[in-house]
């Protein structure tokens, strides 16, 4: 196996492997590579990202903090969760492309967590843009107490930056066709 890959958790391996598998590029140690090496720099743009907009890195969200937050999962999907408002958020599920079996980007309003997040489980919704995502592997939320509708301005606008790198580090890893 890979050099690169080998420096991942067993557990994201495994996804590695499936998401090279659902791209669409051969089932070979340089196609995991590549995979792998895409993930390693995406997990980099979140946690530089994160750095830079003044948020921290949490184990969990209770379904009822009113705290919005963005999430990194195994197979490396941006997931933003809107502070709760009146009972319910805004969540957008973005897999940023490379993969063919789940869609580039959904977002719903008045979605409803099914449970807490938490670091190693899936995200589930009751009601959001899809009905589970993949392990969670990072959680961000803002370190200060800000008024829900700054959360979402800023949890939006790191997502949309953190979206937009992960385009392109795909563009740079997969030919255009493929993404």
């Amino acid at each position: 196996m890979g050099e690169i890959l080998n420096q991942l958790p067993p557990e994201i391996q495994v996804h590695i492997k499936a998401i090279t598998k659902s791209s669409g590029l051969a089932e070979n140690d340089e196609s995991f590579e590549k995979i792998a090496q895409g993930w390693l720099e995406k997990k980099k743009i979140f946690e530089d990202q994160i750095a830079a907009s003044n948020m921290v890195e949490v184990e969990s969200l209770a379904a009822d903090d009113e705290k919005g937050a963005v999430a990194l999962t195994y197979s490396g999907s941006l997931i933003l969760i809107g502070p709760l408002v009146e009972g319910f958020r805004k969540a957008g599920y973005n897999s940023i492309g490379i993969r063919k079996n789940v869609p580039d980007s959904l977002i719903k309003e008045n979605s409803k967590l099914a449970a807490d997040i938490v670091i190693n489980a899936p995200l589930q919704f009751e009601t959001g843009p899809v009905q589970s995502t993949s392990s969670i592997f990072k959680i961000a939320v803002c370190k200060e107490d800000l008024a829900a509708e700054d959360q979402e301005e800023k949890i939006s606008e790191v997502t949309v930056i953190m979206t937009n790198e992960f385009v392109d580090v795909n563009r740079a890893l997969v030919p255009v066709d493929n993404v």
